[in-house]
């Protein structure tokens, strides 16, 4: 019924890697929020929540598999952007390397033959597909603003985006 220590170590470890991703997108949501771009904030927000979910999903698939969830320490989040631009930037970077550190534990499945969790983590291959579509998506809608002020007028934009997204 388990999976083997070095899956579950690389399982749980990416458990932490969704966790701090969730807590670093807070961070740009109250960086957000100081610049007055409320909607990027809630936009971050989202993506937060999304994050978490992540890390339980990862969760719930250890202990149904008769594995212990280890959880371990998060990093205080980096929250020294200077733009509404630097963020969106870090947050692409951010799902590049999550969508990297899936792909190592999709082929740590397929090595140890894994069949079970290797299509478990086909999902997490799908979403990160999704994920980074939707950091550049954002990153390319902000670059758009060639001066701070019109910033602002692409909230409009985001929160129609945001409705789509969240029903």
């Amino acid at each position: 019924m388990g999976i083997s220590a070095k899956l579950t170590k690389a399982i749980n470890e990416q458990i932490t890697e969704e966790y701090q991703s969730a807590y670093t997108y807070e961070s740009m949501a109250y960086k957000l929020e100081s610049m007055n771009l409320v909607v990027f904030a809630k936009w971050f927000r989202i993506q937060a929540a999304e994050e978490r979910e992540h890390a339980e999903r990862f969760s719930k698939y250890l202990l149904d598999r008769g594995e212990e969830v280890v959880l371990k320490a998060l990093a205080a989040p980096k929250g020294t952007w200077k733009s509404c631009l630097a963020i969106c930037e870090a947050a692409l970077r951010s799902e590049i390397v999550i969508t990297e550190k899936i792909d190592d534990l999709v082929n740590l499945a397929s090595k140890e033959k894994d069949n079970t969790t290797y299509s478990f983590l086909l999902w997490f291959v799908n979403e990160q597909v999704e994920e980074e579509a939707n950091a550049k998506f954002l990153l390319d809608l902000i670059k758009l603003a060639t001066k701070p002020a019109q910033a602002l007028m692409l909230e409009g934009r985001v929160r129609r985006l945001i409705e789509e997204r969240t029903g």
